[in-house]
């Protein structure tokens, strides 16, 4: 449906119960687009998600010569024509919106390439989010990148000539992102390269690129070796670095399952997270905090139930959110509702996100009358009683929306009239454009 400006969220009055089929991945789907690049054959990705963010990565790839076929109905993007790419003679104008996936590995997909001038450039906020890390370890592997605004963010003006490969630093700690599109790009280097990260990992997001890089190199051994708890060696096979064709599986976005794992905690009731498994994907360790605050969580062949019974206690967490970030914002929208304090730690990167998410949600929680503890890393949040009628700014950022949907969704009233209201609900194309379509079809469902 078309969202209006500001959206009334309608709350349920009976539990939810059923499936919820979760988008793909948008990590996991930009990923495999930079990957299925580099290969030499055609790839096609199945389950893919059809997002802002994926249609600016799929936009950029086709800039840069390859034919990127989009097929939302089927779910397909099928990648191929790579021998064309690179080829430009006049200079690439590639724009990134506020995608940071698309952003940071569009930049190094560029830098490695072995000819052309490259011009990428973003959003007024994306101008503004963390690039020096990248920048500065794509120099230091011969690559020529020129900031056309402030030293170290964007735009950027590249000039392609291929990377020597090496020993190399990257300062990856405010978006491991940076870490990730030196690891992609690195098995095209002239040589080896030995990454150390400088000021510590996030290890899932290193682990889930990988293992996708691994699932494109078949039959050939893990091409990042992890030397120690800083320091990643990636190997330099024959040509080509990425020898797969056919079809690739995006799993489901873990990260948008959190909205509807928790929803049965506001609402009461279950649901069923549709093929979603313990797979590439580290933002499924969300699940657990669930179990901490009250919910059942089971595995099935189908996906993941989650589960809570109407009155049945609701508990406060303490949790180091460092390895997982994109969901604190779904535990703290919901922690008005939790008994007892919420204390959400390890976020002091997501403040340099799509907003300053630590600030913002802070704001948003006590405008809803909620005593907040803000710090440079954490938020402690003391559950008081919801004040009605309030209008929860955005940001632009996707998980503001989805995450006070969730709250929305909760009786306030014992009526089922609608006591919050998102402003710019549309914000969701970002990752997962038909949110609240989901959510209402969820409502319909429980109300019959």
């Amino acid at each position: 449906m078309a969202l209006p400006p500001q959206l009334p969220i309608t709350p349920f009055t009976r539990p939810v119960s059923g499936p919820v089929r979760i988008p793909g991945s948008k990590s996991l789907t930009n990923r495999a687009l930079l990957l299925a690049a580099l290969c030499e054959a055609p790839v096609t990705l199945t389950e893919a998600l059809f997002s802002d963010d994926t249609r600016l990565m799929a936009e950029a790839l086709r800039r840069l010569g390859l034919r990127v076929h989009a097929d939302e109905a089927a779910g397909t993007l099928a990648v191929s024509d790579q021998a064309r790419a690179f080829r430009a003679e006049a200079p690439v104008e590639l724009f990134v919106g506020l995608a940071g996936t698309a952003a940071r590995f569009l930049t190094a997909l560029c830098a490695a390439a072995p000819r052309g001038v490259y011009r990428i450039q973003g959003t007024e906020r994306m101008n503004q989010r963390p690039m020096r890390g990248l920048i500065e370890a794509l120099r230091a592997l011969g690559a020529e990148i020129r900031c056309t605004g402030v030293e170290g963010f964007f735009p950027i003006e590249i000039h392609a000539r291929g990377l020597r490969g090496g020993p190399v630093s990257i300062d990856a700690t405010e978006s491991s992102q940076m870490l990730s599109a030196l690891l992609m790009v690195a098995p095209l280097c002239a040589a080896p390269v030995e990454v150390t990260a400088v000021g510590g990992v996030r290890w899932p997001f290193v682990s889930m690129t990988a293992r996708i890089m691994q699932a494109f190199q078949p039959a050939r051994a893990d091409p990042v070796e992890r030397i120690d708890a800083n320091r990643f060696r990636v190997r330099r096979d024959p040509a080509p670095a990425y020898p797969f064709r056919g079809a690739f599986a995006i799993e489901p976005d873990a990260t948008a399952a959190s909205y509807f794992a928790a929803l049965p905690l506001v609402v009461g009731g279950s649901t069923l997270l549709r093929n979603l498994q313990l797979g590439l994907q580290g933002d499924t360790a969300f699940l657990d905090v669930l179990r901490g605050a009250g919910a059942t969580v089971t595995p099935t062949a189908a996906g993941f139930e989650v589960a809570h019974a109407p009155g049945a206690p609701r508990f406060g967490v303490e949790r180091d959110f460092a390895e997982f970030s994109d969901t604190f914002l779904t535990l703290a929208a919901l922690s008005p509702l939790l008994a007892g304090p919420t204390r959400i730690s390890g976020i002091a990167h997501t403040r340099k996100q799509e907003t300053d998410r630590v600030a913002g949600m802070a704001a948003e929680l006590r405008r809803l009358g909620q005593d907040v503890v803000e710090t440079e890393d954490s938020l402690t949040i003391t559950p008081r009683p919801l004040k009605p009628g309030q209008t929860i700014q955005t940001y632009h950022d996707h998980r503001f929306a989805m995450s006070f949907g969730i709250l929305g969704s909760h009786d306030l009233r014992g009526d089922g009239s609608p006591w919050l209201t998102i402003d710019n609900p549309a914000c969701c194309a970002k990752t997962f454009p038909d949110f609240f379509d989901v959510l209402a079809a969820l409502r319909s469902r429980a109300a019959t």
